[in-house]
């Protein structure tokens, strides 16, 4: 079960919800312009806030889902729970059907963590809106959104496997985000 589960996690989260909705909508494929990245902000930036707002949702539900079909089936296991978790991110940020090109991770994440650890989660997201109505730069939000999930996660967390898993996550995010951090050391990161 526990394999099927992780299986379903990579494969939900493989999903290119960026490259199939700016495609069907604009007919553009988003990895061709803006940044190249096939989440949310480059797809906001290349088809308009509308459809990157669409594409933030369709990538959480894809890290929610998942996580929510574990604890239905294995409902005594936060190892499993983390697992899918985990899977379903890697999924996103490596998608087996982009070449294992993908993008950052951050609205599947927020996904994953909005069942595991709600509090987190919508402290991340607070922080981010926050911090991009302040800056405009998303990256930035992002970054400073995955240190509140996981100091909200250490004290809310239900398990301490969901917040290790914050922990986790948000590593994930600063390797992926290792262009955007030179870009903002040197201050020439993209505003929205």
């Amino acid at each position: 079960m526990l394999a099927a589960l992780v299986l379903l996690g990579y494969l939900a989260g493989s999903i290119p919800f960026g490259v199939l909705v700016t495609r069907w909508a604009r007919g553009v494929d988003v990895r061709a312009q803006g940044s190249g990245n096939i989440g949310a902000t480059n797809v906001a930036r290349v088809a308009g806030k509308k459809l990157g707002i669409l594409v933030l949702a369709l990538d959480a539900l894809k890290g929610a889902i998942p996580v929510l079909l574990a604890l239905h089936w294995m409902p005594e296991s936060p190892r499993a729970h983390v697992a899918v978790g985990l899977a379903a991110f890697l999924g996103h940020c490596y998608p087996v059907w982009l070449k294992l090109h993908g993008g950052k991770g951050v609205a599947t994440a927020l996904g994953v963590l909005l069942v595991l650890t709600p509090l987190a989660a919508l402290a991340g997201a607070g922080v981010y809106v926050l911090v991009l109505v302040a800056t405009r730069v998303s990256s930035l939000g992002s970054l400073t959104a995955g240190v509140a999930a996981v100091a909200t996660a250490v004290f809310t967390a239900p398990a301490i496997e969901y917040a290790l898993l914050s922990g986790v996550l948000f590593a994930f995010m600063i390797w992926t985000h290792r262009s955007n951090i030179r870009r903002l050391w040197r201050r020439t990161e993209r505003r929205l």
